[in-house]
């Protein structure tokens, strides 16, 4: 398992900077029993410079704002109080390309009354891609995306992650890298935690917003090809366009950009190094670490 934290490591909870081994949860909490509870994925860079960079943490922390709103979460916390807290964080740590992990979650409470308080704590760590560096083989998964409208599909709540577990494990108990699923009309979603992109005749598609969580690296990679002058539409998309496609990527805050060698029995036919996805990686890449010239 990883180590995500040591005797040294420090966290911050609930307006205080403690040590990790000694930071407790209330095994009473609603979000320990019912999963009520929301989060952010961030990284950070060290930079071209030398700094140390939150990519996008307005974004993050206004998401996070917006994921509890959307459960009734009480969310007193200033953005740029969090964001103040996550540097310090870092810095007390003494780590620059950390994986950043706030999460709101809920008091004592066997009931479903609103509570009147929530909780938080800002967790980083280091972490490499989340998916690695090498090309993927996806497997389509037996399970499907939640239905809208069971739940808040653009809150990032812990509990809509058992879905994304379930279909993690499938596919890796089957010899695969990971699991793509499909919504509830049998379109194309995401994966268990990445937004999907294809590539075609030199054009790229996506699954448009509705039946996904609209990522920040999603938003991102739409900025880039428009700097690119790369076509992208969103739209509903078919398995079997995914399957005559050039090249796939997934992308999300945790994995990055990361290509795919083959979905199921479908082998991706033009090389990744010929793509304009690899492109769109590389320019990524860049961009976060603040590197000159970033767009190749």
């Amino acid at each position: 398992m990883a180590n995500y934290y040591n005797e040294q490591t420090i966290l911050f909870l609930d307006g205080e900077y403690v040590a990790a081994k000694d930071a407790k949860v209330d095994l009473y909490s609603q979000s320990l029993h019912y999963g009520y509870s929301v989060f952010e994925g961030i990284r950070s860079y060290k930079t071209a410079a030398g700094t140390t960079k939150i990519f996008k943490e307005v974004e993050h922390f206004e998401r996070l704002k917006h994921s509890a709103q959307s459960l009734n979460m009480p969310f007193p916390w200033k953005v740029e109080a969090l964001i103040k807290a996550t540097y310090e964080v870092l810095s007390r740590n003494g780590i620059h390309d950390a994986y950043i992990r706030p999460l709101v979650y809920a008091p004592a409470n066997m009931s479903f009354a609103k509570n009147e308080v929530s909780h938080i704590t800002i967790q980083a760590w280091e972490m490499a891609p989340f998916l690695g560096d090498k090309l993927l083989r996806i497997m389509t998964s037996s399970f499907q995306r939640p239905n809208p409208k069971g739940f808040k599909i653009t809150a990032k709540a812990s509990g809509h992650y058992v879905n994304s577990i379930m279909a993690s494990q499938e596919a890796k108990s089957k010899g695969f890298d990971e699991a793509l699923l499909t919504d509830m009309n049998g379109f194309v979603a995401e994966g268990p935690g990445a937004n999907l992109f294809f590539e075609k005749d030199g054009k790229l598609f996506t699954p448009s917003t509705g039946n996904i969580l609209p990522g920040i690296t999603r938003a991102t990679v739409l900025e880039l090809c428009k700097e690119m002058d790369v076509e992208v539409e969103e739209k509903q998309c078919t398995m079997e366009e995914l399957k005559s496609a050039d090249a796939a990527f997934f992308c999300g805050t945790a994995a990055e950009i990361v290509g795919f060698e083959s979905i199921d029995s479908y082998k991706f036919p033009k090389p990744w190094n010929r793509t304009i996805s690899k492109v769109i990686q590389t320019n990524y890449k860049n961009l976060v670490t603040e590197k000159q010239g970033a767009l190749v």
